[in-house]
């Protein structure tokens, strides 16, 4: 190959080289040319109001005693129903015993 072979591909080289460039400068200057977006910050966290928290600490109590009533509730009704039915078991014993005589 001779020197003006290889002058005429390093100028063919060149001018693709050149077209590159010129077209990243163009790129660069359009992207300076459009309004750029501002980046948006994340949206901000709502905190809750004490007042829930509040409201909770104040009904926490009355849920407390209103379930220790029940169970109060559901143990005296136990023991009468037991004792309902000790007597009448009592009774019938006792008819039993009459109606053999």
């Amino acid at each position: 190959m001779s020197d003006i072979e290889k002058a005429a591909r390093d100028a063919v080289d060149a001018q693709a080289n050149a077209e590159q460039v010129a077209m990243v400068l163009a790129i660069l200057q359009a992207q300076q040319l459009t309004p750029q977006q501002p980046v948006q910050a994340p949206a901000p966290v709502q905190q809750q109001s004490p007042a829930k928290w509040v409201a909770v600490g104040v009904a926490a109590p009355f849920l407390a005693v209103s379930l220790a009533v029940g169970f109060v509730a559901v143990a005296v009704s136990a023991v009468a129903v037991t004792i309902c039915v000790l007597v009448l078991r009592g009774l019938w014993i006792d008819m039993q015993k009459d109606r053999r005589r």
